[in-house]
């Protein structure tokens, strides 16, 4: 898989449909996710006609780990240097949930690389229940390791249903929890973006055609939160589909249909 040495680390990456002609697509990954939370897009994105940038943000991965703690300006700042690298302008950039709020600083610093922006399952600022509730997965991970607390937040990204309907799905999620290769201040370091994020009072800024997106039913980022992102930001649209948080994954057909119906609709 190839890589690039840009922002003074070794960035991993996949470019899929190299030879797309309906534009760029550049996705960003939550927390604690590498570049293959995004499978469930790649067939739809490729099959609409789009060349699609991922890749593991610093700290998971096969990207570099350096010592943190991490913000969503610095991880912007890596997107922004791996895009560049490629030299690649003019894309659509979507992002899910740590995703989002790197994408929210992308747009904010560098308005002029994007067409579209997609913000899913995500928020401008957290509120005071997403603060004490990222202070407990900071504890739990110290005191019992990163993939336990990754189990404990894949349960609560997900609705019953999910589980009670897709139990192999769902087992297959737990395993891949269960076996996260990722240190324990890697975690904290990225846990720290979405601790300290706050873009909120600057969303203003935002001046790309915007979609946000929402799980019905995400109990981990509250629907509310994205709803105020929304109302921020000039001209934003608003979308929801069914499922919870991990909606990309549960839900991976609504999700891809709200997604490539709004790029159907940015003049190219």
């Amino acid at each position: 898989m190839p890589e690039a040495l840009v922002n003074g680390i070794t960035i991993n990456y996949l470019v899929d449909n190299e030879d797309g002609t309906a534009g760029t697509v550049v996705l960003i990954n939550g927390l604690a996710d590498d570049l293959y939370s995004w499978d469930f897009q790649i067939p739809a994105l490729v099959a609409a006609g789009y060349r699609v940038l991922r890749f593991d943000n610093r700290g998971i991965g096969a990207t570099d780990t350096p010592e943190g703690p991490y913000t969503s300006t610095l991880l912007a700042d890596d997107a922004k240097a791996l895009v560049d690298h490629l030299g690649f302008t003019k894309f659509h950039l979507m992002g899910v949930s740590m995703g989002g709020m790197i994408a929210e600083e992308y747009a904010i610093a560098y308005p002029d690389d994007i067409t579209s922006l997609t913000l899913a399952c995500t928020f401008g600022t957290a509120d005071p229940f997403c603060r004490q509730m990222f202070a407990m997965w900071g504890d739990l991970a110290r005191g019992l390791g990163v993939p336990f607390v990754m189990r404990d937040v894949a349960l609560w990204a997900f609705t019953g249903p999910f589980f009670e309907e897709r139990p192999g799905d769902a087992a297959e999620f737990a395993d891949a929890m269960a076996s996260l290769e990722m240190p324990l201040d890697a975690y904290l370091s990225q846990l720290n973006v979405i601790q300290q994020h706050d873009a909120l009072a600057r969303a203003s800024q935002i001046s790309a055609p915007t979609l946000v997106l929402a799980g019905e039913e995400d109990i981990l980022i509250p629907v509310r939160l994205s709803a105020r992102l929304r109302v921020a930001i000039p001209g934003a649209e608003w979308t929801t589909v069914p499922g919870g948080h991990a909606c990309l994954g549960e839900s991976p057909d609504a999700f891809n249909t709200a997604f490539i119906d709004f790029l159907s609709t940015i003049p190219r």
